[in-house]
């Protein structure tokens, strides 16, 4: 159902702080248009924790009419069970795909509250759902196994980054559905998770999530298909120019995953405004920061390409 680079867009807003559903569309037109495996809408980058449920359905809504079934949809859902079950109802209603099921809100629960929670989302609907494994939603193997038996749970994605506890999921859960007929996907859930991704290519998760596409998509295609052919030089090149100095920026301030991506997309073109407290825009410095190593990164790309011309 999914493969190649998975796109997740910004939540574009104006100058009053609302949803801007214009450059919404022609984000998300732009990215489809450019080759992605799917799009992911009101998720992490999308700024899901930040929006209410009539403008959510409508964020959807402007998702599935733009996409218009050339690719997968999957809409965020998540925070407190009533909530998610109201996310997920109004994801289905609008025409989505599917869903990724976000941590339930600031609570540390065990593994079988987090089976009983994703159970009662997952009968919401019939849309598929991939659970994500992140934060204060943490799946052991038994719980992993657990909610991989639920008929509509398709997938599971990864943002803890222990890949000791991924891999024994990954063939606990693999194990588990043989003779089932049942096919289960594995996803890398890191920000800027091109940085891991050969680490996770070598537990057998070889799909992931792609910040980067949203504001630089020929550099997140670049990179994949990079992996995919086996070119070791051109992903060497693209983490050193681009992805490395992208995460150093990143981790300067909590919240920049998100914020960088959406002033990289202000920066292509498409105004995205601000980004809701209780995040933070990157300061002027940062944003000269982020052109230049956006410029690297495309300098390094038409050098390989050049290469490949000449040779």
């Amino acid at each position: 159902m999914l493969d190649g680079v998975l796109f997740f867009p910004v939540t574009p807003f104006d100058a009053d702080g609302e949803v801007d559903y214009d450059r919404l569309a022609e984000h998300v037109e732009r990215g489809v248009a450019a080759g992605p495996g799917g799009v992911f809408i009101a998720c992490g980058t999308g700024e899901f924790h930040a929006l209410g449920l009539a403008e959510f359905t409508r964020i959807v809504r402007c998702a599935v009419d733009v996409v218009a079934g050339r690719v997968p949809v999957f809409a965020g859902t998540g925070g407190s069970l009533v909530q998610a079950k109201e996310f997920a109802a109004a994801a289905a209603d609008q025409g989505a795909d599917g869903l990724l099921l976000l941590p339930p809100y600031l609570v540390t629960m065990p593994p079988a509250g987090l089976v009983a929670y994703t159970t009662q989302v997952a009968a919401q609907t019939n849309l598929p759902v991939i659970v994500y494994n992140r934060a204060n939603a943490v799946f052991d193997e038994q719980a992993a196994v657990e909610v991989a038996a639920l008929p509509t749970v398709i997938g599971l994605k990864d943002g803890t980054g222990d890949l000791d506890t991924m891999a024994r999921i990954v063939g606990a859960v693999t194990d588990s559905l043989v003779g089932s007929g049942k096919e289960f996907l594995f996803f890398n859930g890191l920000p800027t998770a091109e940085i891991t991704q050969q680490a996770y290519r070598a537990i057998g998760v070889t799909l992931y999530s792609s910040a980067t596409f949203a504001f630089a998509p020929e550099l997140a295609l670049a990179f994949y298909h990079s992996l995919e052919s086996g070119d070791t030089a051109l992903t060497d090149d693209l983490l050193r120019t681009f992805f490395h100095p992208l995460v150093r920026l990143r981790n300067r301030v909590p919240g920049y995953a998100v914020s960088l991506v959406k002033a990289g997309v202000t920066l292509e073109g498409i105004p995205a405004g601000s980004v809701r407290a209780p995040l933070v825009d990157p300061s002027p410095a940062h944003l000269d920061e982020l052109a230049a190593i956006t410029a690297a990164g495309r300098a390094a790309l038409a050098g390989a390409m050049a290469a490949e011309v000449g040779a």
